[in-house]
């Protein structure tokens, strides 16, 4: 039988374990960023995801995207192992892993590692000697992107931590030295959930010179045979008078286009409901709302050099709702 000063000492190393948790993440001024505040290209995680890369088949000059990494943890034992995911719009997969030091900032171009392809990188944090997914919450990154087509911009990696209530950090996260497969669950619980409904605010007019594109991709599958993707997905498109039209789009594991009159499909079409000197928005999601999706969107206007009004650039898309997703992914330790 346990005395009640076994549970004395146990309660008391319990405290100093999360105590010295505390000033860990704290170590800079100001209060911890709360792991549970959800997914964010403004904060560390322990799953980044970028939305678009991108690189010519045959040169990366004028189409190719520069992937940033940067280990915020500056612990001694703070080493950064991260499997990196290539998940093309056609749902193929290919990885590779990049290992950082603490403090160590690590960049690439795709067009080094994999050539010639589009679609969205999923960058996930694990240990040294399995492979297996742990709680790391001080990744960040983020891409300079620039396309033939003139669309360049620089996202930030949208970062999704880990919960440090259900393991230890650095503790593998279902996962152990005979797993060949472990899953990242994007429930709140075990990483922060996944956007549901994603927005693109202020839409300019084509007969403006804009060019918008935008890029959304699923969240959820398997990245070792093929991830999900996105099947058919309902909008609601607004006109800066609050007018309203809808529409579907189908697309694969990532879809990429511009708006226009044939993307999406409404009626009247684009350049009708959204005239010269006006602007519109839309918001999309699946009507089921099981899925998770993400993205961005990048414009192109030819007049920015000489327009006051008239800019190129993109960001993220906004996150309005919420939902829970997965991926499986393959167990094998790291290669560096």
């Amino acid at each position: 039988m346990r005395t009640l000063k076994s549970y004395t000492q146990t309660f008391l190393a319990t405290l100093a374990l999360v105590l010295m948790s505390s000033l860990a993440l704290a170590a800079d001024p100001g209060q911890a960023y709360p792991w549970n505040a959800e997914a964010s290209d403004q904060k560390a995680g322990s799953i980044l995801f970028y939305n678009i890369y991108t690189s010519g088949p045959t040169s990366g000059n004028t189409e190719n995207t520069r992937i940033n990494i940067t280990n915020t943890n500056s612990s001694v034992r703070g080493d950064a192992f991260v499997h990196l995911y290539f998940v093309s719009a056609g749902c193929a997969i290919a990885d590779s892993y990049i290992c950082l030091t603490p403090n160590q900032t690590a960049s690439f171009l795709t067009s080094d590692i994999d050539p010639g392809v589009k679609g969205y990188i999923v960058a996930v944090a694990v240990d040294g000697v399995n492979g297996c997914p742990i709680s790391f919450n001080y990744l960040i990154g983020d891409e300079y992107v620039k396309m033939a087509t003139g669309h360049a911009t620089n996202l930030g990696a949208v970062a999704f931590a880990a919960s440090p209530g259900v393991r230890d950090e650095g503790g593998p996260i279902g996962c152990d030295s005979n797993s060949v497969t472990a899953t990242l669950n994007f429930d709140g619980n075990n990483y922060n959930r996944v956007p549901a409904v994603l927005a693109l605010d202020n839409i300019g007019s084509r007969a403006d010179g804009n060019d918008t594109m935008v890029i959304i991709n699923r969240v959820g599958g398997n990245l070792g045979i093929g991830a999900s993707s996105l099947g058919t997905l309902f909008g609601l498109f607004y006109d800066d008078a609050e007018n309203v039209l809808s529409f579907s789009v189908t697309g694969g594991c990532q879809l990429m286009s511009s708006i226009s009159n044939n993307f999406p499909r409404i009626t009247p079409r684009f350049e009708t409901f959204v005239p010269a000197g006006r602007t519109g928005w839309v918001k999309i999601y699946s009507q089921t709302g099981t899925i998770g999706i993400l993205g961005s969107a990048i414009n192109l206007n030819a007049n920015a050099a000489s327009s006051a009004g008239a800019f190129n650039g993109g960001h993220n898309l906004h996150h309005l709702t919420l939902t829970t997703a997965s991926y499986v992914v393959p167990v094998f330790p790291p290669s560096c």
